[in-house]
């Protein structure tokens, strides 16, 4: 199922498409046919590339934080990985989702949750020795935030890994609860639909947005060579959503 989600992203992401169809018009013979296939390309990329669309979708996906009651000291903070990743030289490097990590240490250090667990391992399909759970780690020491409030799990690859692996390690440490689970504003509908159906009580504490916050100018119109980008994430977590949906807890 892992390997399978990882082919299945590459076959529908909207570059994937925009690609296919060049490739399309430029292999045809029919002329009628070829400029069609190159209409049909442009619209493709002007739509997928402006802001407007982005974040109109953006919008639409999000998942709404909860506010935190007032007073309230979560017993811990979930934080799924994503945030650090890999160099070649094997060693980390926080990576553009960081505000994950921001958001981690702003809750331990304005008392809002107690602990912070850390999920996350290596989700690269041919894995090395490298786990970002263990990394983090590492720079939490750095900041000497206290070894008794950090949980660390380094072995998952996916959401639903994430999820299976953070329950264990809360029941271990008999933390009551319901916890804060910190991730991504495009990823948080995904992640709270497989802790859910893990049976594990999270609040939503989305961070790191990308679309749908900022004022709709003109701008918006004009296409950006990031927003395709941004659709990529997008489109993960689409097919992320499937895949949690089917998926047997």
């Amino acid at each position: 199922m892992f390997i399978l989600s990882k082919l299945l992203l590459i076959a529908i992401l909207p570059f994937t498409w925009i690609i296919v169809v060049f490739i399309g018009a430029l292999v045809t013979k029919n002329n009628r046919l070829h400029k069609k296939l190159l209409f049909a390309g442009l619209i493709l990329m002007y739509l997928f590339s402006v802001p407007l669309l982005l974040n109109t979708y953006a919008k639409l996906w999000r998942y709404p934080a909860a506010p935190l009651k007032n007073n309230k000291v979560y017993s811990c903070a979930i934080i799924l990985g994503g945030f650090g990743s890999e160099k070649q030289d094997s060693t980390g490097y926080f990576n553009g989702a960081s505000d994950r990590f921001i958001q981690a240490l702003k809750l331990k250090a304005t008392g809002k949750a107690s602990h912070l667990l850390i999920t996350g391992g290596n989700a690269s399909i041919t894995p090395d020795g490298f786990s970002e759970g263990c990394w983090v780690q590492g720079q939490l020491k750095d900041l000497n935030v206290p070894d008794s409030s950090v949980l660390i799990e380094g072995q998952s690859r996916n959401t639903i890994e994430n999820a299976a692996y953070t329950k264990k390690l809360l029941a271990a440490r008999h933390l009551p609860p319901p916890y804060l689970l910190v991730t991504s504003d495009f990823h948080m509908r995904r992640a709270m639909l497989i802790f859910q159906k893990s049976g594990i009580d999270v609040v939503p504490y989305p961070c790191h947005y990308v679309a749908g916050v900022e004022k709709q100018g003109l701008y918006s119109l004009l296409p950006a060579a990031e927003t395709l980008h941004f659709w990529e994430l997008y489109t993960k977590e689409i097919v992320g959503y499937v895949v949690a949906a089917l998926h047997k807890y």
